[in-house]
């Protein structure tokens, strides 16, 4: 698991953006907190001769919410492993959970009069898309690709 700190988050240098805070729940000693953006863009690195020959591994996004969050109800993310350049499938999820995000819809469709086309539009717009799952220590995690470790590889994963 790579901490916050060693990812590459865009304008995470920006007190205006981000703020690194303790979490006592956190397993690391400072993490990073939204605070306004306009997009999000996150990337972290390992090395592959760090890791197991001959083994699937998946990269996963593990987060929590304040009760401030907003923003992340109707516009999916998007996520993708890659190794030597080779790029796993980009995969397309939410950063809330399936309940929030339609209770979210339910609302927003409600204020605008819906006739039963917007819920079409949003059940056919989801197909696909991956929700995130609530982890023991609940916190959120949503997988963002896979990829297979044969060994002797060179790069970053």
């Amino acid at each position: 698991m790579l901490a916050a700190r060693e990812l590459s988050i865009v304008w995470g240098d920006n007190p205006e953006y981000w703020q690194w805070i303790c979490l006592p729940e956190s397993r690391f000693s400072e993490v990073a907190e939204l605070i306004d953006v306009c997009g999000l863009e996150i990337w972290g690195k390992i090395n592959a001769s760090m890791l197991s020959s001959i083994t699937n591994y998946a990269a996963y996004l593990v987060f929590t919410w304040n009760i401030l969050t907003y923003g992340f109800d109707f516009h999916p993310a998007y996520g993708s492993v890659s190794i030597g350049g080779h790029e796993s499938e980009k995969r397309s999820f939410y950063l809330v959970s399936e309940e929030e995000r339609r209770e979210m819809f339910q609302t927003a469709a409600g204020q605008l009069q819906d006739n039963g086309k917007q819920r079409q539009h949003q059940d056919s717009a989801d197909r696909g898309i991956q929700y995130p799952k609530r982890r023991d220590d609940r916190w959120l995690e949503v997988e963002l690709g896979e990829c297979f470790v044969r060994g002797g590889q060179d790069g970053d994963l």
